[in-house]
């Protein structure tokens, strides 16, 4: 589990870095929640698409690009909620 989260926020902070955009999380909190999401999408995505095992997670970079991914989204609802520009 400590795993999980240390990989999580490693992840969330190099999507922080990666993406553009006003409405970015910040915090210990969102920027975990943020990778662990990321993680869970690339595991989804790479089981569904066969690329891993029911047993097998997403890889550190899988959990990267799924948490831009996921933070491109939080943009998107961001910014059609009319957000900050």
């Amino acid at each position: 589990m400590l795993w999980i989260i240390l990989v999580g926020f490693v992840a969330g902070i190099l999507a922080r870095l990666l993406s553009r955009g006003p409405n970015r999380p910040a915090g210990f909190l969102l920027t975990t929640a943020l990778g662990i999401a990321g993680a869970f999408l690339a595991t989804f995505i790479g089981q569904s698409v066969g690329w891993y095992r029911a047993d097998q997670g997403a890889g550190f970079i899988a959990a990267t690009v799924g948490a831009v991914v996921v933070l491109f989204i939080w943009n998107r609802i961001a910014a059609s909620r009319g957000g900050p520009a």
